[in-house]
């Protein structure tokens, strides 16, 4: 790694030669004197996923966005330009999160707000009505989540939005798999910081756990 005084005369070099913000270019310096880094670990998706589904790898994506500027651009822009490039709608948002990710404008679990997002996901056996109806249902629902949440929208045995008691939002997405086999996937958005998602993570699992009693 350069001094601080050198990194800077690097940086400037390449922005009189590139014609680079100073954010990009930088980066481009750092890459080339720091060992290869583990993108795919770093954007928490394997190269051979994202290369079968958008044709490019992670250094690929890097290179390519790098150019376009993505690094001093917000989250819908970057998603935006990925999406001129010909990536299906769901990959864009991957691809995007990826690359914020690598370039440490976001953590795992981290939005580029700043806030925290925690996922869970279970399986059940029953349909997914009978799941459904133990979120839809406020009085089976007090019994296993144990905490004040409202409706604030729902799409019959797909999709619910709930308002958790401190006002963070709740998305819940529910899948069929057979006549007696269902699962949910709880997305809690608008955690304050790591401990906050890891202690909301912790509650949906407990959460989960009991909702199984009730449900055999």
């Amino acid at each position: 790694m350069p001094k601080q005084k050198d990194l800077k005369r690097l940086v400037r070099a390449r922005m009189e030669k590139t014609g680079e913000a100073y954010t990009a270019a930088r980066l481009r310096v750092l890459d080339k004197r720091e060992p290869a880094p583990d993108l795919a670990g770093r954007a928490g998706m394997s190269d051979a996923a994202v290369r079968k589904a958008t044709g490019r790898s992670w250094r690929d994506w890097v290179r390519v966005l790098d150019a376009a500027g993505a690094a001093e651009k917000p989250h819908r822009e970057i998603a935006r330009h990925v999406a001129s490039l010909g990536v299906p709608s769901w990959w864009c948002q991957m691809v995007t999160v990826g690359y914020e990710r690598i370039r440490g404008l976001r953590e795992r679990g981290q939005r580029r707000s700043g806030r925290y997002t925690a996922t869970k996901s279970r399986t059940f056996p029953v349909s997914v009505r009978v799941l459904f109806d133990a979120f839809a249902n406020a009085n089976a629902r007090r019994r296993w989540l144990r905490t004040g949440v409202a409706v604030r929208s729902a799409t019959r045995d797909k999709r619910m939005r709930l308002t958790w008691e401190d006002g963070s939002v709740v998305l819940a997405g529910f899948v069929s798999k057979g006549a007696a086999k269902s699962s949910v996937a709880i997305e809690h958005q608008g955690l304050s910081d790591r401990s906050a998602a890891d202690a909301v993570k912790k509650t949906w699992s407990d959460a989960f756990d009991r909702l199984g009693d009730l449900l055999s």
